[in-house]
This record gives C-alpha cells, structure tokens and sequence, in this order.
C-alpha cells in the first residue's frame, strides 16, 4: 500500500454535525450548522464551536455569550443540511425548516425543541486561530428528550438514530460494533476461564 501526501488540512472525519441556536426567543434568533464542534474537559463540563467570523451567527453569539448545540438526528438532517447553507442574515430558519425555538433550563438562547439533546452552552473565551475562531465554553445545562429514556431510567441515544459527517456527506450510525471496554472484556473473561482451568489441574495433581 503506498500514500500520498497532501497539504496541510482537517481530515478527521467522520465528525458531529450539529445545529447550533443563538439568539433570543423575544428577539434576533438564528440557526447554524456545525461540524467543528466537540468535548474538551469534563469537570466542569467543557465543549468548544469554531466559526467563521462572517458568518451572521457569529456576531450573536459573541455578543449575547450564549449558544445551544442541538444534537441532529435523521429526522432533522434536511433541517440541518439548510441551516448550513442558508443565512439567517436573508431568513428565519426556524420558521423555514418547520422548527421550534423553545426556552431552555438556563440561559436565554432557545433550544430546538425537535432535537432530542440540547445543550446550554456559556461562552468562556473566544479563542481567534485564522480562518475560525473557537468559542470556548461551560455546559450550564442539558435538556433531554422522555422519549429515549426506558422504563429504568436509562437514556437511549442511539434509538434517535443520530447523523454523523464525512467529507461533505451525512450517514447515519450503522450497525454496532463493541461498547466502550470491550477490547479488554473478553481477555478479562479468557483470563479467568485460563484460571479455572490452571486452579483445576493443580488440585488434581
């Protein structure tokens, strides 16, 4: 197998695509698609957005300090793939696209009520790299949908049928593969049948 070298760029795909709300319910509210978007720290609660700084929701969020990541699924895709390519500068994209703003747990930026997670995000820094600029920010809250929850209480993602991005494209999650451990549970399990079995030959010995 031989490579060939490119220049330098971002090829870690596939990613999140996310519709990212801004705004105010009782004022100037917008929607934008995002696929640089993920975690960076856990406690407290950490995740970033880079945009563009031309981009119309820029200026909203850097002045309000707010921004919610709504999490898409395959429903919302179609919804996704405009808010992406449409300005909210030219259209209302809720409005659009059929979508509901609706007042989330903590701070004034309206959720997407369709997404079945929503996540309340304060901006912490805005962090300048070139052509994007990194919002930095702290989970204030995050507003799941009961829909996915079973009768235990256990919340069930992927039963949204969540949507990922790849080169320009969006895929649906396909078939699982393992869970998170599982590369190491079956040499756990291997090792205690090896066990058993050296425990039995020295007892009969």
């Amino acid at each position: 197998m031989s490579k060939q070298v490119w220049k330098a760029g971002t090829l870690i795909y596939p990613s999140p695509v996310v519709m990212v709300s801004c705004g105010a319910l009782d004022g100037i509210k917008n929607i934008i698609t995002v696929a640089w978007t993920g975690t960076v720290n856990t406690n407290p609660a950490m995740t970033y957005i880079s945009l563009r700084p031309e981009r119309y929701s820029y200026n909203i969020i850097k002045e309000s300090g707010e921004f919610v990541i709504n999490l898409t699924t395959k429903k919302l895709v179609k919804a996704c793939d405009f808010c992406g390519v449409k300005s909210g500068s030219e259209i209302d994209k809720f409005a659009a696209m059929n979508l509901t703003a609706a007042p989330g747990a903590k701070l004034s930026a309206p959720i997407i009520y369709e997404s079945p997670v929503n996540i309340e995000c304060k901006v912490k820094e805005i962090i300048p790299l070139g052509s994007h600029h990194m919002f930095l920010a702290e989970v204030a809250a995050v507003d799941v949908s009961d829909e996915y929850f079973d009768k235990t209480g256990k919340f069930h993602f992927n039963k949204s049928n969540p949507v990922c991005y790849s080169h320009g494209e969006y895929f649906s999650i396909g078939e699982k593969l393992g869970s998170f451990g599982y590369s190491i549970r079956k040499n756990k399990a291997e090792n205690k049948s090896r066990k058993r079995k050296y425990s039995k030959t020295n007892k009969q010995k």
